[in-house]
């Protein structure tokens, strides 16, 4: 590879990881065509984008990419490694997990989600039991729906009480025990 590929690599590796939120670097080896074939597929359907990459290229365009230090996973750089790159935080890792009920690879190298860096294979589960973004609003919107719930559930409950009650009873008072009241009209007779 000539040094001006190499900085096309770089930079496109650098453009990839500009805006990402979700970095998760793994290790592939040991999965024969088919199998690394099939986890590209599956990656491509939940929108994670997989990219192969050389160790070295990858540790440059992190370096270069303002505002984030990716330092803490550079040790985790060696052999084969595949970056990936997700909207949904916890989407790679179930991917991995997903796939390794099949197979012992891939595993995990290092992530990066939301400025906090989770470095080996061993977190893998506590990376998969992050909740998404939509999970967490659906959660917030349970919470703050179910106090309005119970008020207006309360409400009803008053309301349907109150027309059960009788209203207190009014007296009738008849026409001939009523005090006689002279109108305007029979005193000017």
């Amino acid at each position: 590879m000539t040094k001006e590929e190499k900085v096309l690599v770089i930079q496109d590796i650098k453009d990839l990881l500009q805006d990402a939120k979700v970095v998760y670097v793994a290790d592939l080896e040991g999965l024969n065509a088919g199998q690394t074939s099939d986890f590209r597929r599956q990656a491509f359907k939940q929108n994670i984008k997989v990219k192969v990459v050389k160790n070295t290229l990858l540790q440059k365009a992190m370096e270069q990419v303002e505002g984030v230090d990716y330092s803490e996973m550079f040790p985790t750089f060696k052999g084969n490694s595949v970056v990936m790159i997700a909207e949904t935080a916890n989407a790679p890792a179930k991917l991995i997990q997903g796939f390794r009920k099949k197979a012992e690879k891939p595993a995990l190298k290092s992530a990066f989600l939301q400025e906090t860096i989770y470095v080996g294979d061993n977190n893998l589960d506590t990376l998969a039991n992050i909740k998404s973004k939509e999970e967490m609003i659906g959660e917030i919107i349970g919470l703050l729906q179910s106090p309005i719930q119970r008020l207006v559930s309360a409400l009803q409950n008053k309301a349907e009480g109150a027309t059960e009650v009788e209203a207190p009873a009014v007296e009738e008072v008849n026409a001939e025990e009523a005090p006689a009241t002279e109108t305007p009209e029979a005193s000017a007779e």
